[in-house]
């Protein structure tokens, strides 16, 4: 059972996905609670996230519901075993919001991660002394000590990403990146960072230019996450000062799916951004706050 009897992030993936395969075969509630023996309130619980389902009852589920994909079969067999598991972040547990907990769930989890970055540089294309400038210049202190464990939680982070075990894309608008007023060696760092990270096979990253101000201005930073084959959009993350909040509802996921497509579509190819921020290494601007 979830901690608490609480919904977790991947409690409520393996819900909607079983709620949804009921209906679409035409069967109630109750045609699901008797295929597993179970009562009705069981299975309502189940379907908002609120408990969670062993291997074994997701398998009798799908049988009963005629899901033959082999794929969608093994990948919601997965989340069952996964439900519970804890994950390496728990050692963070000090540090790290329930908010933010979900996000790097989702982030350990997706196959398709894309990223609409308008004012900074993605965290999982950040170095660490990047990272720390960020932090550091936030609305409220952090003690050193914490400090440096949010630094190494979002290096930790990235190793799926250096794994090649999830396809990410990210977006980011110009100005985050020609503006970066942090010290000189911190801004080659991570530019010269952003160019070595493009050429994985499994990162893609644009530069959306900065005279797109208009579509830049559709939304603020968001995170979309996919979990099977395909690159379907079944979570996207916002995170704000206070926490970061976890969007479901298929309506909003397919505001946010426009919203990126738009970005992309806006957006400099990979290799022309690769050779903008060649051009910024090599002879962009002075900014404010750097030094020598």
């Amino acid at each position: 059972m979830p901690a608490g009897g609480k919904a977790t992030v991947r409690s409520r993936r393996l819900g909607t996905a079983l709620k949804r395969h009921r209906e679409a075969a035409g069967l109630d509630q109750a045609d699901g609670a008797e295929a597993i023996l179970k009562s009705v309130s069981k299975i309502s619980r189940l379907e908002s996230g609120q408990t969670s389902a062993s291997a074994l009852e997701v398998r009798t589920l799908l049988d009963r519901y005629g899901v033959e994909d082999a794929g969608e079969r093994a990948r919601l067999l997965e989340w069952a075993r996964k439900s519970n598991e804890r994950g390496w972040w728990i050692d963070y547990q000090e540090t790290v919001r329930p908010g933010y907990a979900d996000h790097i769930t989702l982030e350990n989890d997706a196959t398709y991660i894309r990223s609409w970055s308008p004012t900074r540089i993605p965290g999982l294309l950040q170095t660490p002394d990047y990272t720390e400038a960020v932090i550091t210049i936030g609305p409220k202190f952090i003690p050193p000590d914490r400090v440096v464990e949010l630094v190494k939680l979002r290096q930790e982070r990235q190793r799926r990403i250096a794994e090649g075990n999830t396809h990410f894309t990210a977006i980011i608008w110009e100005p985050a990146v020609t503006a970066l007023t942090c010290e000189r060696h911190v801004r080659t760092g991570q530019l010269t960072y952003l160019l070595e990270v493009s050429q994985r096979q499994n990162v893609t990253l644009q530069l959306l230019p900065i005279t797109e101000s208009l579509i830049a201005g559709m939304s603020g930073a968001f995170v979309a996450f996919s979990f099977g084959v395909e690159a379907n959009v079944e979570a996207v993350t916002l995170e704000n000062p206070a926490n970061t909040n976890v969007v479901e509802a298929p309506e909003d996921l397919a505001l946010y799916v426009n919203v990126f497509d738009q970005l992309r579509s806006a957006a400099l190819s990979p290799d022309e951004s690769a050779e903008r921020i060649r051009q910024i290494l090599d002879g962009g601007p002075q900014h404010r706050g750097e030094g020598s």
